[in-house]
This record gives C-alpha cells, structure tokens and sequence, in this order.
C-alpha cells in the first residue's frame, strides 16, 4: 500500500477515539497536542484520559461503540481490543466517507501514524508503511539524539526572518537559505545567542537594514 506524507491541520477539528485503554491515550494525547476536539466512547478510560476529561480537555461517553456514533466526526481513531468491533467501525467509517485509523491493523486504517519527534515547531516523521511501529519508534529515538532542544530555538530564529523578509518584499533562493542555514548560524544558537542568530542570518539572507 502507498502512503502519502502530509502535514494535517488538526486545530479544533472533530475527532472520536473509540476505546480507552493505553493506546488511546497514545492517540489522544498526540491529538490534544496538534490542537484537536477528541472525544473518547469507552466503558473504561485509563488515569490520565479520566484527568483530562475532569479537566474538560476531551469528552467522553461511558459506554462501547454503537452504531452512528461516527456521525458529525471527520477522523476516526480505533483502539478496541477486538477484532469484530474494529471492522464494524471501519466499515462505518468507510460508509460516512470518513478516514480511520485502527491501531495495529494496516488493513482497517485510511491513514497511519508515523513515529513523530517534535522539537517546538519541527516535526520529524519516521513511517514504515505500518511494517514495522518498533522500527519507526527506533529510528525515531535515534534522531533525538541528533536534534536535540537548540533546533526548537533555530526553528523560531528562522521563522521570524523569514517574517521580516516577507516584510520587506524580500525573496531569497533556496540555495541561500542553504548557505545561511551554516554552522555559524547553529553555534550562535547553540550558545543561547539568538539576537546575534537573527542578525546573522538577515545578513546572510541580504536582508540587513541599509
């Protein structure tokens, strides 16, 4: 099966996780974090789903799956522990034209999710077409080691330039946000400098005030 990247705008979007066990905190909580409207339909809700509802972060209604509870939603999350209920919301999915996501079953998922790494506003996405979750969570692991907290701090340093530039009608190439993306740029960052870092990068972007 192909899978095509995509960022996805969740902010107050409708969103029902059916099941409320661990793995669907997982996804609620992955869900609150990107700014979604979840709800949970379960029987049962582990700690932390019961805090966030008494803290009315997600609703939640106390009871297993029925029919037509997908009604109104426009993503799907299935973490039932069985097999039967999960196709019966799939299919319901599939019949409201909505995109569903079972965990742990590549077959009954319009969509999978990728083992993310988030640092600020960059957001680092390792998939396996759904192969292999351990391998994605693995990989992703290893990339934190990598990228650790400067990038968060780059990332807004950057953000804010390219504001200004914006602002001043002013259009680099990608291969002179390349070449300004340098070591340099990541030292000042590195050492918490991120005036000089913004300073740095204008001039390298030809945007330093005449």
């Amino acid at each position: 099966m192909g899978y095509y990247s995509v960022a996805l705008d969740m902010t107050g979007r409708f969103t029902v996780v059916i099941g409320g066990g661990t793995v669907a905190e997982r996804k609620v909580k992955g869900l609150l974090e990107a700014g979604a409207t979840v709800k949970v339909v379960s029987p049962c809700l582990t700690v932390q789903l019961a805090r966030w509802v008494t803290k009315g972060r997600i609703s939640h209604v106390a009871r297993n799956y029925t029919p037509g509870d997908l009604a109104g939603y426009e993503l799907v999350f299935v973490a039932t522990s069985d097999p039967r209920v999960n196709a019966a919301i799939f299919h319901e999915g599939k019949k409201r034209g909505l995109w569903v996501n079972t965990a742990d079953d590549p077959a009954r998922c319009d969509f999978i999710l990728p083992s993310v790494l988030r640092r600020g506003e960059l957001t680092i996405a390792v998939s396996t077409g759904g192969n292999s979750p351990a391998l994605s969570k693995a990989i992703r692991e290893e990339l934190e080691t990598y990228f650790t907290n400067d990038y968060d701090a780059l990332t807004k340093v950057v953000t804010a330039v390219r504001k200004e530039l914006r602002q001043r009608s002013l259009v680099p190439s990608s291969e002179a946000w390349q070449g300004a993306l340098n070591g340099e740029l990541r030292d000042l960052v590195h050492r918490g400098e991120l005036i000089r870092a913004k300073t740095y990068l204008l001039d390298q972007l030809g945007g330093k005030p005449c």
